[in-house]
């Protein structure tokens, strides 16, 4: 049997069944009237951000990264958790305003930025993180021609990345933010302008585990941005130092040590250099926040042997939850934490593979895991569903459509 990655904590069973919101996966799957079915779990994000507002300092805000998962309830949840929203298109844009978040509080970063999305930032109030030299041009460009002031701000190409994470955002050549040397010449140049300068944003990468080298990412950041205000000559207003922590989803990962990071990011702020004294920090998440709340259930609609290997097949698959099926960028497959929902707190008892309804052989959710024997009917779990799953999943693939989404 190959292992599964971890459950996370807080998920428990009722009457053998998993249990989500206080009540059994049965009672969710029934109330949406269909499966496949993502649930988000209320109690999980509130602890989640509960546990981080207190191991963080208290100078330090929090912004929830949408791209995470945009699910309008979600964000509305959101909006009385965190500090502020970080978007990565127009059309999240769009999404963030009729979720009724004020633009103020909103940072939008990501390159090639068409004329039509910086407008609409401009024209609403949002915070630009201006990519390239070019960006820049061209959201002043904008601002002079509507008469509107932006509100600008540098995403940092730094020289360092987040060691042992996920995907690195900075050190190198990067399409991602403006690399450090040439930062000072255009904050000169931004504050010169007349724009509203907010200040860096700096993301050295995602999905890290290893509280030490977020702990030291977060250190040189902190340099960086000292340095180059010192530099520029310019004081900074405000400073994202970016996210980087990760959620355990293989065998053998652990969680993050929250407690080391906000112990060694406190010493930090406690000796802060003078160019560093006035300006506001935060940290923007999303995976963190809400990759473990989520959980994916799809019904098995057929059980069958193939040279005798048993195949649990479902109604759902990777059009949903592309990463559980190791093509959303992971070189080795792993299997994602997954479970017969509906007879969770029962022992293994045979290996099988937990595949979906596509007609691809990567349509895989969970391959030669030890279960509890399933059949016709059954409930399936995929943990870790809470980010980067419905929104980041082929949907319309072989035109199945998206699943359910429920908040609970």
């Amino acid at each position: 049997m190959k292992p599964l990655g971890p459950v996370p904590a807080g998920y428990d069973a009722i009457d053998g069944v998993l249990a989500v919101g206080g009540r059994p996966v049965t009672y969710w799957a029934e109330q949406a009237g269909s499966t496949p079915l993502f649930l988000y779990s209320i109690a999980h994000v509130r602890k989640r951000v509960a546990d981080l507002r207190a191991a963080m300092p208290e100078r330090l805000a929090l912004h929830y990264a949408v791209k995470a998962n945009p699910y309008p309830p979600l964000l509305s949840l959101m909006t009385q958790l965190v500090d502020g929203f970080d978007i990565a298109s127009g059309g999240e844009l769009e999404i963030v305003r009729q979720a009724g978040i004020a633009p103020n509080t909103v940072s939008f970063a990501g390159p090639g930025k068409r004329d039509a999305e910086l407008e609409a930032a401009i024209r609403a109030g949002v915070t630009l993180n201006l990519e390239s030299e070019g960006e820049a041009a061209r959201a002043l460009a904008i601002g002079e021609r509507t008469g509107v002031i932006p509100r600008l701000a540098i995403r940092i190409n730094p020289d360092f990345d987040l060691k042992g994470s996920g995907m690195k955002m900075g050190g190198g050549a990067k399409p991602f933010g403006i690399d450090a040397d040439r930062v000072p010449a255009l904050v000169r140049q931004l504050a010169g302008s007349g724009v509203e300068w907010r200040g860096f944003h700096i993301f050295a990468g995602s999905q890290a585990l290893d509280a030490e080298a977020i702990a030291e990412t977060q250190a040189q950041a902190l340099d960086l941005a000292a340095r180059l205000t010192g530099e520029s000559g310019v004081p900074l207003p405000h400073c994202n130092l970016g996210g980087g922590l990760g959620i355990p989803y293989f065998p053998g990962d652990k969680p993050v040590d929250l407690a080391l990071v906000g112990e060694r990011l406190a010493e930090r702020f406690e000796h802060l250099p003078d160019a560093l004294r006035d300006t506001a920090f935060c940290i923007e998440l999303g995976r963190y926040l809400v990759g473990e709340a989520g959980v994916y259930l799809a019904r098995i609609v057929d059980r069958k042997v193939s040279h005798g290997e048993v195949f649990l097949i479902t109604d759902g698959g990777l059009h949903h939850q592309l990463a559980a099926s190791g093509n959303f960028g992971t070189v080795v497959r792993r299997n994602y934490p997954s479970a017969i929902a509906t007879r969770f707190d029962a022992p293994a008892e045979e290996e099988a593979s937990i595949v979906g309804c596509l007609c691809t052989p990567l349509d895989k959710l969970a391959d030669k895991g030890g279960f509890p024997r399933a059949d016709v009917g059954d409930l399936v779990a995929v943990f870790c569903a809470g980010a980067y799953g419905a929104s980041a999943s082929p949907a319309s693939f072989l035109g199945q459509g998206p699943a359910v989404e429920m908040l609970v």
